[in-house]
């Protein structure tokens, strides 16, 4: 069954307002100083003919590539491509799993049974980790795609499902995905490394989740603006929503959509913006092993 498939997602944001903001000694407004922070981009996303996005001039500012499997994007040819050109520029692999959802892109919710989206979250965590040994690499993490992304940040069932399907390929696969979900304390449960992103290019609601791209202003396409942003982001933990509230993000990630219009320029601004501030960029897969 389909339902509505462009949900916002929830995020498990402190809401403070301006004028809190200006408070002295409110914890909420402390600053992160983030030393380091990842940055991630969805690819692999072309189709035979079809061409979405500009994976291999990406692949040269991101540290993280969230590398579609099938389901909602992708043919073995341009996947096998897009993860070839990614180790060879020391990119970290992350498989981007979807419900089988071709015509939809992905971003229409399934009504899937949870031992299907299972053995379904298997299978494509297991192609992408084959094309990648093929080249001499392997896939670190997994990050949701689309409306799969949306339900399991509060579906537990689904959320389990996943987490399942993780755990029953390799357990030492970290997880990407929105901070305060459901599968995020699903996937700690299992004993899996959990880490957070916020995302560059999309706007958040005052309650700190994401507006919907069915609205006005959902996606922000000013490169100098999404730079600002997320310097702001990393230095303070916090982002401004699309009302002027300022809500607190815990991110170890920072996502550009690489099929976004601009998407390369954004993401070499957002680089270039948090390298001048004294940040690192480095997968954030490489945490857990510190």
């Amino acid at each position: 069954m389909h339902i509505n498939g462009d949900e916002p997602a929830v995020i498990d944001a402190a809401v403070v307002s301006n004028s809190e903001c200006l408070a002295v000694g409110d914890a909420r407004c402390a600053g992160t100083g983030l030393s380091s922070i990842d940055l991630n981009s969805d690819m692999g996303e072309s189709f035979g003919r079809w061409t979405l996005g500009d994976d291999k001039a990406l692949l040269g500012v991101v540290t993280s590539a969230n590398i579609a499997c099938g389901f909602h994007a992708g043919d073995p040819a341009g996947i096998l491509r897009t993860v070839s050109n990614a180790a060879a520029n020391h990119v970290c692999i992350g498989a981007h799993v979807a419900y089988r959802d071709l015509s939809g892109f992905g971003r229409r919710f399934l009504d899937e049974q949870p031992e299907d989206l299972t053995a379904d979250v298997i299978y494509q965590i297991a192609a992408l980790e084959g094309i990648a040994t093929s080249v001499g690499s392997r896939v670190s993490y997994v990050k949701p795609h689309g409306a799969l992304y949306n339900r399991i940040a509060v579906d537990e069932q689904q959320a389990k499902a996943v987490v399942d399907a993780i755990v029953a390929v390799d357990p030492s696969l970290a997880l990407l995905t929105l901070p305060g979900s459901a599968v995020g304390r699903v996937a700690e449960d299992a004993g899996l490394h959990v880490f957070r992103e916020a995302f560059a290019d999309r706007a958040y609601t005052p309650e700190g989740r994401l507006v919907p791209r069915s609205q006005p202003g959902a996606v922000i396409h000013d490169v100098a603006e999404v730079a600002d942003r997320i310097a702001t982001l990393v230095a303070t933990g916090r982002i401004e929503a699309i009302d002027g509230t300022i809500i607190h993000v815990d991110a170890d990630s920072v996502c550009v959509h690489g099929d976004s219009p601009g998407a390369v320029d954004m993401a070499k601004a957002v680089r270039a913006r948090l390298e001048s501030d004294g940040v690192l960029l480095e997968p954030f897969a490489f945490k857990e092993q510190s």
